[in-house]
């Protein structure tokens, strides 16, 4: 990424880069919250080693990266989860545990920093999202440039639609995670691309900087609204297939005829059976199996599955109602397929919406290529207030 190869020459320092880091999250914390914990020393240490690392010859290919940390993944001192340990290793900075949501609400898609509730950049009002609250709210803001985040239900991909950014899940069981059930996945917030291309080749060793969609053959893809079972805000669809439009009109996509294949079985009760100790198993593994029949075959031969990231647009801070955030997202954590939330787009209200890509299993490279794509065809994530 741009940062790591000006610090590689030794345009910038990491030091520098950090520092500049920590003055925007001093000037912005205070109305955001996006922050449970603020590193700034061991920051400033850690970019000093790095400094030293890049002069000695050392190649560090995120040499000097500031990075958020989602919390509970990692400490001041060091990093517990793998996908951390290897943003460490390869020169990034982390300058603090990104917010989260709090106890008391049985809701998920907030969070709760040092200062309170965190806002969404783009609305004050209203929620960035969750679980990855802090983490998308840092990244759309330009605090930092990239930041951690566990998708288990779409808490990457739904923070990432509501404020703007790229939000990555990866293929479950491709990266470690902390979580019994097997639902949740790694995944990350970056404001491009080479970005995210540089992350999952740092955490996974996927080649994906140069990863082509079809050798420039436009990639088949089918659009569902709702996935069969969603009650999908029309203005939030509105705004998502505007973007498929735009991505077939630069031909990063075909679209085809989806001829009842988009259609599948409510995963809802079964996520929340495999989550709950004394959940009906059985049930929801028949509805895990129909579903990934369905995947699989809707998948096949690089194909991708395009819907709204969210069926709704961010909530209020007293939050959702009786409306499901996760709807068009944990379907992808019950069958383990890799999704990525893309910018699409603005609804009325001047709030962002996103644009959900799911591939076959394994298919993160594709969907880089496809962000790529999106981005040519100017899907691309503005700063809250740039013009």
């Amino acid at each position: 990424m741009a940062i790591a190869g000006a610090v590689a020459r030794r345009g910038v320092s990491a030091a520098e880069v950090v520092e500049a880091a920590l003055g925007r999250i001093a000037r912005l914390e205070p109305s955001l919250r996006a922050f449970r914990e603020v590193w700034a020393d061991g920051a400033r240490a850690r970019a000093a080693e790095v400094d030293r690392r890049v002069a000695a010859g050392e190649r560090l290919p995120l040499a000097g990266v500031p990075v958020g940390v989602k919390a509970g993944a990692a400490g001041p001192a060091g990093a517990r989860s793998g996908p951390v340990r290897r943003l460490l290793a390869a020169g990034c900075v982390p300058v603090g545990s990104t917010s989260v949501p709090g106890p008391g609400t049985p809701w998920r898609t907030w969070g709760l920093g040092a200062g309170g509730r965190t806002a969404n950049p783009w609305r004050r009002d209203r929620s960035p999202g969750g679980s990855s609250a802090g983490s998308a709210a840092a990244v759309a803001a330009g605090m930092v440039p990239m930041a951690t985040g566990a998708d288990g239900a779409g808490s990457v991909r739904i923070p990432a639609a509501w404020c703007g950014v790229l939000g990555l899940k990866t293929t479950n069981g491709l990266l470690p995670v902390a979580d019994r059930s097997g639902l949740a996945a790694p995944g990350v917030l970056v404001r491009c691309a080479a970005d995210l291309a540089a992350w999952l080749e740092c955490v996974s060793g996927v080649p994906a900087r140069d990863a082509g969609a079809g050798a420039g053959e436009p990639v088949a893809a089918v659009w569902s609204p709702d996935l069969g079972f969603a009650e999908s805000d029309p203005e939030v669809v509105r705004v998502a297939r505007a973007a498929v439009d735009r991505l077939a009109a630069a031909g990063a996509v075909r679209l085809e005829p989806p001829a009842g294949e988009a259609v599948l079985l409510d995963p809802g009760p079964a996520w929340l059976a495999l989550r709950a100790p004394d959940g009906d198993r059985a049930a929801a593994e028949r509805t895990r199996a129909g579903n990934d029949a369905r995947l699989d075959a809707l998948l096949a031969g690089a194909r991708l599955l395009l819907t709204p990231a969210t069926p709704n647009r961010p909530h209020g801070h007293d939050g959702p109602g009786d409306r499901y955030s996760t709807a068009l997202t944990w379907a992808f954590n019950l069958s383990g397929h890799p999704a990525v939330s893309v910018p699409a787009g603005f609804t009325g209200d001047g709030c962002p919406a996103g644009l959900q890509i799911a591939a076959a299993g394994g298919g993160e490279a594709l969907l880089v290529s496809v962000v790529r794509a999106a981005e040519s065809a100017g899907l691309v994530v503005r700063m809250p207030g740039e013009a």
